[in-house]
């Protein structure tokens, strides 16, 4: 069990570490390491991770490595506080010498060039997981395509607020499913 332990901590210390852009950034890496690289959930329990995940208070990152550290251990608090804490532990780390450091460098032309390539690289990642999401476990008929693109056009064109949004979504699919 200390090998699950060590292993988990690795995954997500790795995962918060090279997670630029915020969880849903990290949700490619995270369902790669997870489900492909050491198959503690399936396809589908990661895609409801990432439901769960977002619905309930707190960074997308942080709820689903605590539930994943869960899950992974076999039901384990242990777990869940390994995983958490070794996906927060690298921005910490970063912060503090970022923090240190930056007002140093702010105006050094490198360090604005870096910040500026960073900024379409964590668009890309983010793109990369709602692609990565579009799979035939989560559009399993046309009802749920319809409810993906109600929402999608309540929010995009509309401009209907995200919480409205989200519940109307909910109800419908606690209506129809």
């Amino acid at each position: 069990m200390t090998e699950t332990y060590l292993e988990l901590f690795y995954t997500f210390f790795k995962i918060g570490l090279f997670g630029f852009g915020g969880g849903y950034a990290m949700l490619s890496l995270v369902q790669f390491e997870v489900v492909e690289a050491h198959h503690w959930l399936t396809a589908s329990e990661f895609t409801d991770i990432v439901a769960i995940s977002q619905v309930t208070p707190g960074p997308i990152a942080i709820n689903s490595a605590t539930y994943i550290g869960y899950q992974a251990t076999g039901g384990t608090v242990l777990g869940a506080v390994i995983a958490t804490f070794a996906v927060c532990l690298p921005s910490i780390i970063i912060m503090i010498l970022v923090c240190r450091f930056f007002l140093l460098f702010k105006n050094n032309r490198y360090v604005v060039a870096a910040l500026s390539g960073m900024k379409p690289a964590a668009i890309g990642l983010i793109a990369a997981a709602s692609l990565l999401l579009m799979n035939r476990q989560n559009f399993t008929d046309y009802i749920s395509i319809i409810i993906f693109i109600s929402t999608f056009a309540l929010s995009y064109f509309i401009k209907w607020g995200i919480i409205r949004t989200i519940l109307l979504a909910a109800i419908a699919g606690y209506i129809i499913y």
